[in-house]
């Protein structure tokens, strides 16, 4: 059967002040209808170059196709090669036939126009339709991908829904002319695990119903066992290895593919053990992360609340209830976990600690100090003594400024040191976080993912902290390079005493790091203790609905998303007359704690 894409020989360069740079280099592939090609490997693979040169995209961002064919079998069975097609033939063809979905759905969405209004475009645009039909049409898609209230929904402008949402109107918008070939770019990477595992089930829905072939581009191992009939593993513009889903993960053959899968973190490979392990890489086994020392905790927060009001014209219309009666306590040496959805208020509790967000009331303690009403004394101890590692480190470094003097500034800032010392430890920090002397010289955009994460812990150590608050500071990393960062972190922690809030919705890496878990579900903590506790006896159902989201790297486990729950979690904004009802915490076991729930005493 003559394949819906068949991808010859494709090399594809880019433009530079000197030669070209060739970026993909003799690719081939190749989609059936009805199949799901993942298409894996780290960044910089040429994953998403490869979409691009499908979709002529690249036309548009300074690449080339300088070789090769791209055979794409049309609704009327013409083979049109791609690489050759003109501007017109693509645009035609991109819609009804060919459709993508970006990684990042905020930014691919026209913030200024309503959710239905950017839908029915598209549909107008290719098939036709009035703008009544068209706004129609919009309605039963939202339906088909499962966005409760659709009516309303469409009125709505991108910025007040969810990730998970918003991820779902590109979905919709990109099915809104029945393509028969889907290129999902990464659409699940910022995503919780739970909405994550609704978007990938919602794909294998609708690819059932409609018979669609789908280039599924990730660097998640545990998503490619959850959606793909074939793999192929691409490294540095290569594709290295090629095969079916099953015979990938029971017997790579090639090296990288192997690195890729050992980097992987499964959820339960601590089971049974009390204490965080670093990863094994490079088949290094690490010792445990006994680390925790039994004395006054360095962060002390009681009954922390931080609450938004909203206002429309200028009157007070409601309340968001961002933390509600949050306490919890971390000791030197602890690394205690902060997880749950997006907008169940972690980063809200880590930005309320440091004073990047006001809290209405509670109680804030370093090393027993009360921290509280904000002082220049006590903004600056505070400021020295917690540090904060933010999710992306390109936007977190001044794109200006080298290395070095991003590195060397809070020590300026904390007259710890000047001139040719403040030199020597940018240097001795620099190694200590695995990069070169030589680096503290270079610019952000001139160092990898990776790097610029470990420019972050490094300037976050430049201070001396006590504590460091990371806040899904390896959310966005590859697989290895994540596993990488996490021991490098866990290894700054056993030499230098580190407590840390590790903030995370990857509930496979907080096993990996984490002494103690808390989770936070509507800005309240529903249940915290022991990480092997929490894990092993989750006690309060959001805990086992979060556990039991997490991706497995197992193809013949990929059925159990069947029985997940893809309910929507309310929204923290309430009204003024409507305040939320905070659960008492009750201890079942040894310092395990959970939200007793007010209807017959159960959790």
């Amino acid at each position: 059967m003559t394949p819906l894409l068949d991808i010859t020989d494709l090399t594809v360069a880019f433009a530079t002040d000197g030669a070209p740079v060739t970026v993909i280099h003799g690719l081939d592939l190749a989609v059936a209808s009805g199949e799901t090609v993942a298409l894996v490997g780290e960044s910089g693979s040429g994953k998403s170059v490869t979409s691009l040169a499908i979709t002529r995209l690249l036309d548009y961002t300074g690449g080339r196709i300088s070789g090769g064919r791209i055979a794409y079998t049309d609704a009327q069975g013409a083979v049109q090669d791609l690489a050759a097609a003109t501007p017109q033939t693509m645009r035609a063809l991109r819609g009804p036939e060919i459709a993508m979905v970006f990684q990042e759905p905020m930014t691919s969405l026209n913030p200024v126009l309503r959710v239905g209004e950017q839908i029915a475009e598209a549909v107008r645009l290719h098939q036709g339709l009035d703008e009544a039909a068209a706004l129609a049409e919009a309605r039963r898609l939202l339906a088909r991908v499962r966005i409760a209230d659709p009516d309303r929904q469409l009125r709505r402008y991108p910025f007040e829904l969810s990730g998970g949402m918003r991820q779902r109107v590109m979905i919709a918008m990109a099915l809104s002319c029945r393509p028969r070939l889907l290129i999902a770019d990464e659409p699940t990477t910022a995503l919780d695990v739970t909405v994550q595992a609704q978007v990938l089930r919602l794909l294998r829905g609708l690819q059932a119903e409609t018979g669609m072939g789908m280039i599924f581009i990730t660097h998640d191992m545990g998503v490619v066992a959850e959606l793909a009939d074939r793999v192929a593993v691409m490294q540095h513009g290569r594709k290295v290895e090629d095969g079916s889903v099953g015979q990938i993960f029971a017997a790579p053959q090639h090296p990288y593919t192997r690195a890729l899968l050992a980097a992987v973190p499964v959820l339960g490979a601590l089971s049974g053990q009390t204490l965080p392990r670093p990863f094994d890489i490079a088949g290094t086994k690490l010792p445990p992360q006994d680390t925790v020392r039994d004395e006054t905790p360095v962060l002390e927060i009681t009954d922390l609340v931080t609450r938004f009001d909203v206002r429309r014209n200028f009157r007070l219309r409601g309340r968001v209830h961002a933390v509600e009666q949050v306490s919890l306590a971390v000791r030197p040496g602890e690394t205690l976990a902060l997880v749950g959805e997006s907008g169940c208020g972690k980063s809200t509790t880590g930005r309320s600690v440091i004073g990047l967000e006001t809290p209405t009331s509670g109680m804030i303690r370093l090393d027993g100090d009360d921290i509280t009403r904000s002082t220049a004394a006590s903004d600056r101890r505070l400021h020295r003594e917690i540090q904060f590692v933010f999710q992306d480190p390109f936007a977190s470094l001044n794109p200006r400024l080298t290395v070095g003097f991003s590195i060397a500034e809070p020590m300026r800032t904390h007259d710890i040191a000047h001139g040719a010392e403040a030199e020597r430890r940018v240097h001795d920090l620099l190694a200590e976080v695995g990069l070169t002397p030589e680096h503290a010289q270079r610019y952000p955009h001139e160092l990898s993912g990776g790097q610029r994460q470990r420019v972050c812990i490094a300037r976050a150590l430049a201070s001396e902290p006590r504590l460091i608050i990371a806040d899904e500071a390896v959310a966005a990393l590859d697989v290895s390079i994540r596993a990488q960062v996490v021991n490098l972190m866990m290894e700054l922690q056993r030499r230098r005493g580190l407590a840390m809030l590790f903030i995370s919705h990857d509930m496979a890496v907080v096993e990996r790091v984490s002494h103690r878990v808390a989770v936070m579900y509507l800005g309240q903590i529903v249940e915290i203790g022991p990480r092997q506790a929490v894990f092993t006896n989750p006690a309060h159902a959001y805990t086992a609905r979060l556990l039991a989201a997490v991706p497995v790297p197992d193809p013949a486990r990929r059925d159990r998303s069947l029985d997940l729950d893809d309910s929507e979690v309310p929204s923290p904004l309430r009204a003024l007359s409507d305040p939320p009802i905070v659960r008492p915490l009750i201890e079942i076991g040894p310092d395990h704690f959970v939200a007793r729930h007010s209807v017959g005493g159960r959790y």
